[in-house]
């Protein structure tokens, strides 16, 4: 488990697109082997965020305050610097995994890419390390895998192999975005239970962007609340769910679904 105490924070950031702000003074800090939820509505700017913090905007910027990692500010990186981090450093699930693939390659050789973007790896290598990481995460039948390409995966399994790609570099953060937004609830719950071993397996630091309560008291230690690029609320995930403060807060907690985890079986293999 790494020793590091608040990997990755957020210091009163703002960022804007075309001059216009779209999220206001934020403040965070993700620490070691603890899952952090960052909850609101579509639109409240948490894939900003997520995007910001793995230097991915695009055409948008870091306005005010600063995102850092190991004390770095994000935003003063080198694209060389930003493209060594993401990985080792600062690793990314995706909202639609399988769509952040290639669609017509092997998975087997985006795993490799993927690898030898980071350093030298022979195609046994690339399978050893893969498959290493799916075991600590519970995800098997490794080889039908890297031999498919992603439209043959199904939506929960695209899921859980982006999960496996993220961590193949056993990175410091992990940031999630919206990971079970479009699955059913078996596949949500499998997805839920996977991030909980990568919590206790990796001892990672880990973002979880959704609009999903049920979620975040499923997986998340701590609950960050935003609603129209500002945060409303934030504090211990048992505390806000059994005391929220804010209106919004209540509506999201009595909106939410009830998520069962724990060893579900009968995962659809396609």
């Amino acid at each position: 488990m790494h020793d590091d105490v608040g990997l990755l924070t957020f210091e009163r950031v703002d960022v804007s697109y075309a001059g216009r702000v779209v999220v206001h003074d934020v403040s965070l800090t993700l620490t070691p082997g603890r899952v952090t939820g960052l909850v609101g509505a579509s639109g409240c700017g948490k894939s900003t965020l997520l995007r910001a913090a793995s230097g991915l905007l695009d055409d948008g910027a870091v306005t005010a305050g600063a995102i850092r990692y190991r004390g770095r500010d994000i935003a003063g990186l080198t694209r060389e610097e930003l493209r060594a981090l993401r990985g080792p450093g600062i690793a990314t699930v995706f909202q639609d995994c399988l769509a952040a693939l290639t669609p017509v390659r092997r998975i087997g050789d985006q795993v490799l890419e993927t690898l030898r973007a980071h350093g030298r790896a022979s195609r046994r290598e690339m399978r050893t390390t893969f498959a290493e990481t799916c075991a600590r995460i519970g995800l098997d039948d490794v080889d039908r895998i890297l031999r498919s390409r992603p439209y043959e995966l199904s939506g929960g399994m695209g899921q859980r192999v982006g999960i496996a790609m993220a961590l193949m570099l056993r990175p410091s953060v992990l940031l999630a975005d919206e990971p079970t937004s479009a699955l059913d609830v078996t596949a949500q719950a499998r997805v839920v239970d996977e991030l909980r071993r990568v919590r206790d397996e990796y001892g990672c630091a880990t973002l979880v962007a959704t609009h999903a309560m049920g979620v975040v008291r499923a997986l998340c230690d701590e609950v960050v609340v935003l609603r129209d690029g500002r945060v409303v609320e934030a504090g211990p995930t048992a505390e806000v769910l059994a005391h929220p403060a804010d209106a919004y807060t209540r509506a999201l907690i009595d909106a939410a679904p009830h998520i069962e985890t724990g060893d579900v079986k009968g995962e659809e293999e396609g």
